[in-house]
């Protein structure tokens, strides 16, 4: 008869489990990522991701949320409504220099977010918006983090209808194309744009009448509203050359 090694914990170098949260949006013409500055060490007075440890009996999405609400001082009833993505796992042994950590860091892009409190909460000591290409420097491992979460929602803005969600309720081709140029960090040919967008089923309905001046001496552009599609079929692909994040 053969016989079970009884499991032994101990037997396992301990270690901790955190999240981090890159969460993205438009402002003012360019894409900013939520940054907290930490107030405790290590990297006490850099700029980093919103995040920190999960507690025993809460799950990573709850622990992220939280931390979302606990730093960055947004109000709990706009944080309850994210639906941030799980991104990747990051573990590698050296990333915090406190002990073993392994982070599961998620990321979302989400339209009219408002200002952070002035002064962050738990071991950050203020909060703000800030444009991802100022954005350098950051504690731990967070600006690879930041880069992954960019091109993950570059990536969601070729199957999903998210654009519109940064335009007005009635806007032109053109300023949907603005949100592509910004959040792909590329400029985009006009004419090949409008032609896909037009051509994706569902993606934008024309507005019956509508136009808008748009400068110089063009005449008014049409306007759009969003659609009732949710998926792009086919995506709209980021061009394969040029500066893609």
């Amino acid at each position: 008869m053969t016989t079970t090694t009884p499991y032994d914990p101990h037997a396992f170098e301990p270690f901790a489990v955190t999240v981090d949260l890159a969460v993205l949006t438009v402002r003012g013409g360019a894409l900013h990522v939520l940054l907290i500055r930490r107030g405790q060490e290590p990297y006490a007075g850099a700029w980093a991701l919103p995040g920190g440890f999960v507690l025993p009996r809460e799950s990573a999405e709850t622990a992220a949320l939280r931390e979302l609400a606990e730093e960055t001082g947004l109000p709990p009833q706009l944080v309850a409504t994210l639906h941030p993505e799980q991104l990747r796992t990051y573990s590698e042994p050296d990333r915090d220099p406190r002990m073993r950590v392994v982070s599961v860091a998620f990321t979302a892009l989400v339209p009219d977010m408002p200002e952070p409190a002035e002064e962050g909460g738990g071991d950050a000591d203020r909060a703000r918006w800030v444009p991802v290409e100022e954005a350098s420097d950051l504690a731990f491992d967070h600006g690879r983090i930041l880069a992954d979460a960019r091109r993950r929602v570059g990536a969601k803005l070729e199957y999903t209808c998210l654009a519109t969600a940064f335009c007005p309720p009635e806007f032109t081709l053109g300023e949907l194309q603005a949100v592509y140029e910004t959040v792909w960090g590329t400029g985009l040919d006009r004419p090949n744009f409008r032609r896909k967008v037009l051509a994706t089923p569902g993606f934008v309905e024309a507005v019956p009448g509508a136009a808008r001046l748009t400068g110089g001496r063009g005449k008014p552009a049409a306007l759009y509203r969003a659609g009732p599609a949710t998926a792009l079929h086919p995506p709209l692909l980021r061009p394969t050359e040029g500066p893609t994040p």
